[in-house]
């Protein structure tokens, strides 16, 4: 959908009036007594992300015309607005619509808007060969009227960029999105300016990545580890903040084999691993003056011959030693490698991984917030605060030697998996492991949020791009410069 901003109301199909809540009065059309009691009639009080639809007269053609509620008009009232603007008019047969405001407003709060519509608007339609008429997309053009919002614009149209390229990754079936081809699908960002790093198999195992290769080994799909660095701060920053995201492509469960029903859904067991690469799309697309490098370890989890055992012992790039208990407790596996890797490479001050690790989790918060776990009270609370500004919600779990114990390992260091309660909990515990003394260190669990079932106020059903907007708010608001 292409967006733009315009002083004067554009020859549209559609005009949407965008009206605050309880302002049915004052609305800038020659039908306006028509509306305003349509409106009424139908119960709409200018709640965000509410409208009502009519058709009208406006200057002597009759146009199909959109009452939007902002509601109190905050920055989330705003991209609510939009979303449900383009669920509206997406496939209603509106080409282009013509927004207008109450009064002043803001750029940022019109770009906040189309941030919404344009995040609402996504969809992947690449594998349909039939679609009816009325289901295809017709709406094409926003224009946000009487206001300059093209400077707010180019920063969230990065991020939505970001999300886009997010939600791509996590969307692709397994069979088209591997750890091969999921590092081409990265390529594009040294166009950004991202310098990229692949690890292959064989560099893998000579740094001694033993837990990850095992993950990886009873695939016929080779593992890749991609490194995406951007430095927006010219070389003033000597550390860079780090996320790292699981990506297993696909997860079968590996010999501790899941369930068939619903196994198409562990495509999406890559969601950290998309979110890292979608924020630094975004990071990378504003130009974000902060020095930041996202790894993704990237493996597929199959049962073949060659398959990890339950039982096995592998040893990790760190050199501890791990039991397998479990081969579907495979994602915190590939993670110590990673988190050992960034920071023997970058002695970071700051890790931050982020991985659809457990099913406990979804048990525990369902697909409202995603879990965090930490080493440090500030950190933790930036977090929490950037996911409640963004709308990529956290809730804080614990972590204590209590928890620890449960994943000792009669003959190893330690298993990957604990009793069967507190499962997202000891998931943690065994990630805190790999985490170096005196560096900040938090784990997000957002299993229940990188896929929906049902439609949100600015995704469809489908990837949802979760992650993006906390990075980059995180990022904006403690890490630039």
């Amino acid at each position: 959908m292409e967006i733009a901003f315009s002083p004067l109301r554009p020859d549209a199909d559609t005009l949407v009036l965008a009206v605050a809540k309880g302002r049915l009065d004052s609305l800038p059309v020659d039908a306006a007594a028509t509306l305003s009691a349509g409106a009424t009639a139908a119960r709409f009080t200018g709640e965000a992300g509410s409208s009502f639809e009519s058709f009208a007269d406006e200057g002597g053609k009759v146009v199909r015309i959109v009452l939007l509620g902002i509601g109190g008009g905050s920055d989330t009232d705003y991209e609510k607005a939009g979303g449900a603007l383009s669920a509206r008019l997406l496939t209603s047969g509106a080409s282009h619509a013509a927004v207008e405001f109450p009064g002043a407003v803001s750029g940022e709060n019109a770009a906040r808007l189309a941030f919404g519509a344009l995040l609402r608007s996504w969809r992947i339609d690449t594998y349909r060969t039939r679609q009816s008429e009325k289901a295809k997309p017709t709406l094409n053009k926003l224009t946000l009227t009487g206001t300059d919002g093209a400077a707010a614009w180019e920063r969230w149209s990065a991020v939505a960029d970001g999300v886009a390229f997010t939600r791509e990754l996590v969307a692709e079936p397994a069979n088209i999105l591997y750890p091969e081809s999921f590092v081409e699908r990265c390529r594009h960002l040294e166009q950004l300016g991202v310098k990229i790093t692949v690890l292959d198999k064989s560099a893998m195992a000579d740094l001694g990545m033993g837990a990850l290769l095992g993950v990886a080994q009873g695939s016929v799909r080779e593992p890749r580890l991609i490194a995406m660095e951007w430095d927006g701060t010219g070389g003033a920053v000597d550390k860079p903040l780090v996320f790292v995201g699981k990506g297993v492509t696909f997860d079968t469960g590996g010999i501790s084999l899941k369930p068939g029903a619903g196994m198409e859904d562990m495509k999406w067991d890559m969601g950290g691993a998309g979110a890292v690469a979608g924020a630094m799309k975004a990071l990378a697309g504003r130009k974000a003056k902060a020095r930041v490098v996202g790894i993704c370890g990237l493996v597929e989890n199959m049962p073949d011959g060659n398959a990890q055992r339950p039982g096995d012992v592998v040893t990790s790039m760190s050199g501890q030693t791990i039991e397998v208990i479990n081969t579907d407790a495979e994602g915190r596996l590939v993670l110590c490698d990673v988190i050992t890797w960034a920071q023997k490479t970058y002695a970071p001050e700051v890790v931050i991984d982020l991985a659809t690790l457990t099913g406990a989790m979804i048990v525990a918060l369902g697909d409202q917030y995603a879990g965090i776990f930490a080493n440090d009270d500030e950190l933790a609370d930036d977090l929490i605060a950037a996911g409640k500004a963004a709308g990529d919600q956290l809730w804080r779990f614990p972590l204590s030697d209590a928890y620890n114990k449960l994943i000792d390992s009669p003959i190893a260091d330690m298993k990957n998996m604990g009793a069967r309660y507190a499962g997202s909990i000891t998931a943690a515990q065994f990630i805190k492991r790999f985490v170096d003394d005196g560096v900040k260190w938090a784990h997000l669990d957002i299993a229940g949020m990188v896929w929906a079932d049902k439609p949100g106020a600015t995704w469809d059903k489908g990837a949802t791009g979760y992650g993006v907007r906390l990075i980059d708010r995180l990022v904006a608001d403690k890490f630039e410069k």
